[in-house]
Parts: structure tokens; C-alpha cells; sequence
């Protein structure tokens, strides 16, 4: 960068002309600031990871706020370093986090019980039920599940319930004091109705009369977060707000947020996938896919959720999971077994070297199979995982069979979903993908075009993932803002704006590869009852 350019985004930090995204990851909070011309020039993150606390899944409060401290002081560290001022407004900010989940408050704004988050699988009754009176999936990790689980099981909590919502939309509570969230977002709670882009009426009146008995009166339209589309001004940052992201009294209160999004909608920003026939792949701890629809689909599927995009446009949804973990594990090793020969290696070398050897596996992964449950994973009826590689007497073990196999193996319930999808008559034309896995060019992005059987493209901005998409967010608010009722669709500020210029790199799917990866999925389908037993022996 010039010394002219640095100073221009100098005058953008002091004169406040800057948005701020900060998202809640699975193992990383991440802070992301943009200039106005959307391109990031600045960024802080901090680590946390879930506990498993009583059986449940789960982040503390304290965790939450100081790692949005953390982010955000190493933010402004960064701003610092770069360009020698220190933040104290910005345009417009907004927060997003991992999406469903559970926290439930009572009138005073205490939680009830720890956060569940979006892992727990604890709801298998309740998502049942809801599913069937609904006529729509309601998945295991969906708000509205974990509440009517609650219900069925007589938890104490459960009259006290004032109100609940996602991380995305406590973190937009405790700096706005506004409880409301991002279409997005809100979808992932409670069913939306796309024509109404708000909570569909029909089934929030099935809800009551099914809770009738139970718990009498409630009301759970009243219990809910107040929906708003991308665009709508959600609040503005109190002085509360401003102390608990920046202790040290710099930052002002009265910048304006988005609404608060979760991490799908952020993904659909970030890779400019918002209009029907497109579609997104977010790459981290989980692993989702989301089509932008031209229509409903014609039955329900247990693979596939339907939510919407930030603008309230219907999605389906194919939620994992289990994504990268497992690669990050075996990474570790591979790299504690580098440096024992006396060659380190960061984490990013370590992550090319393995993954440029995938390239050269055979095309089905060579006859290994690797599973990468951590965790409980829906789509294949698990409850829990075990991660797991499994091979036969007569595969050939070589560090380039394996890598292809770990990574397939990470895409592979994905593909199952996907092909859900295909059978539904679902046109894509192409899939935009975004994650650290996509770092190291050209490789998961190849694998990931065999397994979809559909060209998958990567940005410049694919490793920034969502919390430059909320970032993007939060500009869209501002604009919109200054322009009232002339303020151009999600869709139109995205692609004449934000993506005008971007530069894409497009891998279409290899026939070989397609071949070698539908090889490898009949043997994952078949290997999954080994799975299976191993949930039940260990």
C-alpha cells in the first residue's frame, strides 16, 4: 500500500467512514474492518472452543464477552500498527454468529440455562413432532426444537422463559439493547414465511395449540426476536454497549448496526450468492451448503433445511455438522512430526504441503475412507461421532491417497445432501465456496467441484469468510440508510458495489474426479454402519 493510499484510509478511520463486522465462529471470534470501498483493510480475532459441560454443548457469557474484547482489541491493535490511529466511531457495524442454538432469559435478562448450542442433538423428540405437525423439517438444532424439548421435558426454566434467541442476536442485545435479528437468522429458530418475511403465522398458531396443555398462554410469537430484513436500521450502540466492546472508553456510542445475522447468511453475503440458481459452501467446524431457490420444493427432506437469505429469500439449507476439525487434527500431528525432524513449519505450510499432495491420490481416494465426526451428524441419522479412517487389506496407504480421503471424507455427508437437492430438479449454476480450507489454492476447491458435480468458485475474499460478510452487512445499512427509499436490493448493492471488479477463480468439476468421488461416496454410505458400531462400542 502507498504512502497516498494509507493516507486515505487513514482520513476513512478518523472521519468514522469505516464498518466493522464482527462474527462468533466455532473456535474463532474474528473482526473485520472495511473501507468504504468494501475491501478490508484491517483485522483481529481471538480463539475460544465449546465446552462439553453436563452433556451439553455449550459457550459461557463470560467467554462471549471476552472474546468480542479480544477480537476487537486486536482489531484496533492492528489499525494502530497499520495506520497509526485508533478507532473511535464507525459508519455502520454489525455481529453474526453460528446460527440455531438456545439461550433462553427471564424478564430481568438472565440466562436460564447455559447456551445450547447449534452441536447439541438432544432434540431428536421434540424436532420429530414439529416436523409432522409442521409439514417442514425442523431440524435438531433449531431454537424453536430445543425449546418444545423443554417443554416435553418438564425443564424448570421453562416459565421463567421472558425471551430467547441465537449468539448472534444476545451480542446485538447487549450492545443495542434491541431484541431483534436478521431474517436470516430468525429462520433458523422459527419456520419464516418468504412472502411475509417474518414467522409464519400459520404455524406459530399450530405451536400454541400444541403447547396448550403444557404450558397454557404462551405465546411464543412474544418470546421471539423481532425480524428485519439486510438493510433495516437495528439499533444504534449504547454507551453499555461501547464499554463492553472496548473497556478502554476509546470507542463512542450511537454507531448504527445491522440487523444481526448468523454465519450462513454472512457466507451467502460474503461470496455474492444471493440470487436464485446460486449457491454457497462455508468451509469450518461445520461444513453447509446454500441454494438460493426459484421455488419450493416439492416435499419435505430431512437432509434439507429451508431458511432464507438475508433479504428473506427461501434457501436450502444443508448443514453438517462436522467440517474441518478433523483435518485440523491430523494437521497438528503431521506437523509435530515435521518439527521432530527438525523442520517447523507454520500451520499454513503444513496445511499446503498436505493438501498440495492430495492432487496426486488416486482418484477414489485409493480405497481409504476417513469419517470426521466429532460430533452427532443429522443427515446420516448419528447422534454421535467417532472420527474414524478405515481401510482394507488391498488399499494402497500413501500420504496422497490419505490426504484425498480426509478431505473427501470432510465433504461427504455435504455430497449426501446434495444429492437430495439434485433430486428435487434444483439448478445451479454455480457454487461460490469460502473458508480457510480454500487457502491453499486450488485443491479443496477441485475436490469440492467432484463432489457436487458443479463449478465451484473462489474469491480473493475467501478467506475472510463472514465476518467481512457482516462488514458488507453493515455497509448495505448504511447505505440504505442514506438513501432512503431509493436504496437499490441486497442483490443489485452486491453485484453493481461490492463485487463489480472481484476476481474469481472458477474449478470445474474433472470427469476423473467425479468418477473417483462417486467411487468413494457408495463406500462412505456402506462404511457408515462401521460408524455406527464404533458410537456404539466406544
Amino acid at each position: 500500500m502507498t504512502l497516498q493510499d494509507q493516507a486515505t484510509v487513514r482520513d476513512a478511520i478518523t472521519a468514522g467512514r469505516t464498518t466493522l463486522g464482527i462474527e462468533l465462529g466455532s473456535t474463532n471470534i474474528k473482526a473485520c474492518l472495511v473501507g468504504p470501498d468494501h475491501a478490508p483493510i484491517a483485522g483481529g480475532s481471538a480463539t475460544w472452543e465449546n465446552e462439553l459441560v453436563d452433556g451439553v454443548w455449550t459457550y459461557s457469557l463470560d467467554a462471549v464477552h471476552a472474546g468480542l474484547q479480544g477480537a476487537y482489541a486486536a482489531l484496533v491493535a492492528d489499525v494502530e500498527q497499520r495506520y497509526g490511529v485508533r478507532p473511535m466511531t464507525y459508519a455502520a457495524l454489525g455481529v453474526s454468529a453460528m446460527m440455531h442454538g438456545y439461550l433462553p432469559f427471564d424478564a430481568a435478562g438472565e440466562l436460564l440455562v447455559p447456551f445450547r448450542t447449534w452441536r447439541n442433538t438432544s432434540t431428536g423428540t421434540a424436532a420429530a413432532e414439529l416436523s409432522e405437525l409442521f409439514g417442514y423439517n425442523i431440524p435438531l438444532r433449531w431454537s424453536i426444537a430445543h425449546l418444545y424439548q423443554a417443554i416435553l421435558d418438564d425443564e424448570p426454566h421453562v416459565p421463567q422463559v421472558a425471551s430467547f434467541t441465537t449468539l448472534a442476536g444476545y451480542v446485538h442485545r447487549a450492545l443495542t439493547g434491541q431484541h431483534v435479528l436478521g431474517v436470516g437468522d430468525a429462520s433458523g429458530m422459527f419456520p419464516v414465511d418468504p412472502a411475509t418475511r417474518d414467522y409464519d403465522e400459520r404455524m406459530l398458531g399450530q405451536f400454541r395449540h400444541l403447547v396448550a396443555a403444557k404450558r397454557p398462554g404462551l405465546q411464543v410469537e412474544g418470546l421471539l426476536p423481532r425480524v428485519l430484513p439486510a438493510g433495516a436500521d437495528a439499533g444504534h450502540l449504547t454507551a453499555e454497549g461501547a464499554a463492553l466492546l472496548d473497556p478502554t472508553g476509546t470507542l463512542e456510542p450511537g454507531v448504527l448496526l445491522c440487523p444481526p445475522e448468523g454465519d450462513a447468511g454472512t457466507g451467502m453475503v460474503a461470496t455474492n450468492a444471493v440470487a436464485p440458481r446460486t449457491g454457497n459452501i462455508s468451509a469450518g467446524t461445520s461444513i453447509f451448503a446454500m441454494v438460493v431457490l426459484e421455488k419450493p420444493l416439492t416435499s419435505r427432506h430431512h437432509e434439507l433445511d429451508l431458511v432464507t437469505t438475508p433479504a428473506g429469500d427461501l434457501v436450502a439449507m444443508v448443514h453438517c455438522n462436522n467440517g474441518a476439525s478433523e483435518l485440523d487434527a491430523w494437521a497438528g500431528m503431521f506437523g509435530e512430526f515435521a518439527a521432530a525432524l527438525g523442520h517447523d513449519g507454520s500451520a499454513d505450510e503444513v496445511f499446503g504441503a498436505l493438501f498440495r499432495a492430495a492432487l496426486d491420490g488416486a482418484a477414489d481416494g485409493g480405497g481409504l475412507l476417513a469419517y470426521n465426526y466429532l460430533a452427532g451428524e443429522p443427515i446420516t441419522g448419528l447422534d454421535e461421532g467417532r472420527p474414524l479412517f478405515v481401510r482394507t487389506p488391498d488399499s494402497r496407504l500413501t500420504l496422497a491417497n490419505f490426504m484425498r480421503a480426509q478431505i473427501y471424507g470432510a465433504f461427504g455427508t455435504l455430497a449426501l445432501g446434495m444429492r437430495v437437492l439434485h433430486g428435487e430438479g434444483v439448478a445451479i449454476d454455480t457454487m461460490f465456496a469460502h473458508g480457510g480450507v480454500f487457502r491453499t489454492a486450488g485443491v479443496a476447491q477441485r475436490l469440492l467441484a467432484a463432489a457436487v458435480d458443479a463449478p465451484v468458485a473462489v474469491g480473493q475474499t475467501a478467506g475472510e469468510g463472514g465476518a467481512w460478510g457482516i462488514a458488507v452487512l453493515a455497509a448495505y445499512t448504511r447505505a440504505a440508510a442514506d438513501a432512503g427509499a431509493g436504496a437499490p436490493s441486497l442483490a443489485d448493492y452486491l453485484g453493481e458495489q461490492v463485487f463489480a471488479d472481484a476476481t474469481l477463480e472458477v474449478a470445474e468439476p474433472e470427469a476423473t474426479d467425479v468418477a473417483g468421488f462417486a467411487t468413494y461416496l457408495e463406500r462412505y454410505s456402506a462404511g457408515l454402519a462401521v460408524e455406527r458400531a464404533a458410537t456404539e462400542a466406544l
